[in-house]
């Protein structure tokens, strides 16, 4: 409606009100430009199907109404394809809480505190696995006088498997990070809250043999929490988002995986950049690891919470592939994208991809991985817009730090996706002359 004022989003997530360092947000609610609660739902057809090329145009534009994020996340992540029905869908939503279920009920078998409304912070056994009658934990969770006939019982069951073992280790890890993460808001002031994001979080690294559990994840999952009210939904929500981001968790014991997207900040930086990646160079950062937590939970600490929501789905969005959902259906956990994970094995529509994807399609802009990230093109066009600073105020990597630690809060999330698809554009043209 013309004339009609940007709607502030910071209501839609309270922040505690003694939290007063926390980043300005900057995203607004804006008519005619956010994808509102009229305009999706107009999107879909009487049958259920998804227009979902003008959903990434009105993305693009100006996000998401935070009414309806969760519900347009479950689209972007992959969760659902937007060629299915509204029945469809339901089954696939009824199906994975049964399967969210079955898995919650044996980690409860295994952990009777999953499920219980608590959580710990404490460990429970050994590495050896033995267990830990730590009073700390009793107090903790929810088990009173059961808690000590778990550990009893806990004891006679003998010799532990390695993968139990290693799972019990990771869950007071977990639940100290989950302490943590977001709290100046509102909603985790609640710890049934706090015990949710700590069961999903538990679930997950049962499941995920390769990966496990990795600090980070929690700041990566807490949205997923806030914006859908069932447990499972949320689950799935972060599984999905996972299948993006779990290479950069991977550890194979000589390297972590987000090592690979460092190595490919260096070389844009290098072509974009020579004389700061020079100077990084000089100072000993030519490994880029101050980027790392930039690229591990997606500029979660450099935006405030509502405008790190605006950034991932605006990059979400930027990157978005109509193949996804197919090639996620494949066998859990896999991640790699096949040729044989193609619909049907039809070529993709370009309308229907967003516009970093269509770039990438026209110009083959991969890596011999498959395509590179945008959050990879994020972190080089916040380096190139501080470049002057950096290359004049910088005289050792904590320098780098601090420059870069300044940018918290001041960064505006449209303007850096813009920024970074014309980093990428320009990277993609300079790549072709060579």
């Amino acid at each position: 409606m013309w004339g009609a004022f940007a709607e502030p989003a910071d209501s839609y997530y309270q922040i505690r009100p003694e939290c007063t360092d926390v980043p300005n947000t900057k995203f607004k609610i804006k008519p005619g430009k956010t994808l509102s609660v009229r305009k999706w739902q107009a999107a879909f057809t009487t049958e259920g199907f998804l227009d979902i090329g003008k959903t990434l145009n009105r993305i693009q534009r100006g996000g998401i109404h935070p009414s309806i994020r969760g519900e347009v996340w479950e689209f972007l992540l992959g969760c659902y394809d937007p060629k299915s029905t509204f029945e469809e869908r339901e089954q696939i939503r009824q199906r994975r809480r049964l399967q969210y279920a079955s898995w919650k009920e044996e980690c409860k078998q295994m952990f009777p505190v999953i499920g219980s409304g608590g959580f710990i912070t404490a460990p429970v056994i050994t590495n050896k696995g033995e267990p830990i009658n730590d009073p700390l934990v009793l107090q903790e969770t929810n088990l009173g006088a059961n808690g000590a006939d778990f550990f009893k019982e806990l004891a006679s069951r003998g010799p532990l498997d390695k993968k139990v073992i290693q799972w019990l280790l990771t869950l007071h890890q977990i639940g100290l990070d989950v302490n943590r993460t977001d709290r100046t808001l509102v909603f985790y002031e609640k710890k049934e809250n706090l015990s949710k994001l700590w069961d999903i979080l538990a679930l997950y690294a049962w499941i995920d043999n390769d990966v496990g559990y990795c600090q980070g994840m929690s700041d990566l999952c807490s949205p997923m929490i806030m914006l859908l009210e069932d447990e499972a939904d949320a689950f799935w929500c972060f599984e999905r988002l996972m299948r993006r981001l779990r290479g950069n968790f991977r550890d194979t014991g000589r390297s972590v995986g987000v090592e690979a997207q460092l190595t490919h900040l260096a070389s844009i930086t290098q072509i974009i950049d020579p004389k700061l990646h020079h100077h990084l160079e000089k100072l000993g950062g030519g490994d880029y690891l101050f980027a790392i937590r930039m690229i591990m939970v997606q500029f979660r600490r450099e935006f405030s919470f509502c405008d790190s929501l605006y950034l991932w789905e605006m990059m979400w969005a930027l990157e978005y592939d109509p193949e996804m959902y197919s090639l996620y259906e494949e066998p859990q956990f896999e991640g790699e994208r096949t040729i044989e994970g193609s619909s049907k094995g039809k070529p993709k529509s370009i309308n229907q991809c967003g516009k970093y994807e269509r770039e990438n399609m026209k110009n083959g802009g991969k890596s011999a991985e498959g395509p590179l990230p945008i959050s990879v093109f994020l972190v080089a066009s916040v380096l190139k817009d501080k470049s002057s600073k950096l290359m004049t105020e910088a005289r050792g990597l904590d320098d780098v730090v601090k420059i870069l630690n300044d940018i918290t809060g001041n960064l505006d999330a449209k303007k850096a996706c813009t920024g970074a698809m014309k980093l990428h554009k320009k990277y993609l043209k300079k790549q072709a002359k060579k």
